[in-house]
């Protein structure tokens, strides 16, 4: 594998640098003072973002991009071998560096690496931990999956030793990585067009642990079936978190605001400092859990109580992820990336907790081997909605070859008694919302793909 000299600078090639950690690890490439470029389907936020930082973006992957004098190309997963810039590069054999490879060749230039994994609740999490963090002023360098307000952007380049990262399981990407303090928020099936089973992923997510040194930490929910067993015989030491007492960081004295945001008390090591008193400004239970890993992540990073307090108190979500769009004719609209049956059933009940007359969901599935693997999940987990509404299947990187379609799922909500509507545009749903929502209405738009489109429209 190529391995980056940080003493020596070279001009990489990113091939889609636009995706959200792309975008990221070439903004961190340039700080460094590697002379950054790259290329993408089509113009963007990001896109332009990188171009305000001085980098180089093409729009549009063709063979001629591939120059002689690039001395690293970097692709995510999503780039196939059929694609013309990927043929080039092998053409002209430049070495190169998946996403993830780079990502894990980044974490070891940093003295404090934290890599925050699980099924669901990554990007918040690390969003949390990244709030403590900048409230803790310890100028971190931060690598997240989505946007974050208060830094403008999904990356933030800092001059310490601070470096905190999404890790991702999909394709095996976060056994790349070089985690100091290595987070499992949770492990449940997911990407099974990758994995076999839910077996095969514990064994990813213990690999995963094992990465981790001895003098390092692992933070793992000790509400996951048998943690035990991936946390076995570890040199690092191991901490965990539980919404029940009996793990090393727990709550208490939980209550909820009119908006569904908690607070509690959160208990802890006692070395660490005293109980803390925790405000959240997003909504739902599954966010103790996940403001409980922050604590216990910035508790080994020798970060003050105050400091963490302060921090989660501040936060205030990220870019879809439970967002609030706006309102139209008395209704609330927001848009969430929830595409998994525990992420949609956290948010619906995240919702039922806020003061709205009906939840109106409109959820786009994604892919059609998830929507597959989880169709009786998904109708269990929609159903918590007071209407359903469904768009056509987000394809992402799948051609469909099972069969199956929304309609498919739409049958499945209507056997549990639950009516359920489909329509095959946007603008067929648009049209839809504007004529029967009612004011104190909330509509979420759920998802992974580009539903939040029908948000945007409707505001516009």
């Amino acid at each position: 594998m190529y391995q980056i000299d940080f003493k020596h600078p070279v001009r990489v090639y990113f091939v889609g640098i636009g995706g959200i950690s792309m975008s990221g690890l070439a903004q961190i490439l340039a700080s460094e003072g590697f002379t950054v470029s790259g290329s993408d389907r089509a113009e963007s936020a990001a896109t332009q973002e990188l171009e305000a930082c001085g980098i180089k973006v093409l729009i549009g992957q063709k063979a001629e991009n591939i120059t002689d004098d690039i001395d690293l190309a970097v692709f995510t997963a999503a780039i196939h071998p059929d694609n013309p810039e990927y043929k080039a590069v092998h053409e002209k054999g430049i070495p190169c560096l998946s996403r993830a490879e780079l990502l894990g060749q980044l974490m070891k230039n940093y003295r404090l690496p934290v890599a925050v994994s699980g099924t669901h609740g990554k990007t918040t999490t690390t969003s949390m931990l990244s709030e403590v963090l900048l409230a803790a002023d310890v100028d971190p360098t931060l690598s997240i999956g989505g946007f974050l307000s208060d830094i403008g952007s999904n990356v933030r380049i800092g001059n310490s030793g601070y470096f905190v990262a999404e890790a991702c399981e999909y394709t095996n990407s976060f056994l790349h990585m070089f985690p100091g303090i290595g987070i499992i928020l949770n492990i449940e099936e997911d990407h099974l067009d990758f994995f076999k089973d839910l077996s095969d992923i514990r064994r990813s997510f213990r690999r995963f642990a094992e990465l981790i040194p001895a003098e390092g930490t692992l933070i793992i929910n000790a509400e996951i079936d048998n943690w035990e067993e991936i946390a076995k015989d570890l040199p690092c030491k191991v901490v965990t978190f539980s919404s029940e007492p009996g793990a090393d960081y727990y709550p208490s004295d939980i209550t909820f605001d009119k908006n569904g945001h908690p607070s509690f008390t959160l208990h802890g090591p006692a070395s660490c400092g005293a109980d803390t008193e925790i405000t959240l400004c997003v909504p739902g239970m599954h966010n103790i859990g996940n403001a409980l890993a922050a604590v216990a992540a910035a508790d080994r990073l020798d970060i003050p109580r105050s400091a963490s307090a302060k921090g989660l108190s501040l936060f205030k979500g990220t870019d879809r992820r439970f967002q609030y769009k706006g309102e139209r004719n008395g209704f609330t609209i927001i848009d969430d990336y929830a595409h998994h049956p525990t992420e949609i059933e956290a948010t619906l009940r995240a919702a039922r907790a806020c003061p709205y007359s009906r939840i109106i969901c409109v959820f786009q599935p994604h892919t059609y081997t998830r929507t597959k693997s989880f169709m009786s999940g998904f109708a269990k987990a929609l159903s918590l909605a007071d209407i359903v509404i469904l768009a056509d299947i987000y394809a992402a990187r799948e051609t469909d070859t099972l069969g199956i379609s929304s309609r498919t799922l739409q049958e499945e909500i209507k056997k549990l008694g639950h009516d359920c509507l489909y329509f095959p545009t946007f603008s067929e749903i648009e049209e839809y919302l504007l004529a029967n929502c009612r004011k104190n209405d909330l509509v979420i738009t759920m998802g992974a793909g580009n539903v939040d489109k029908i948000g945007e429209n409707l505001l516009s």
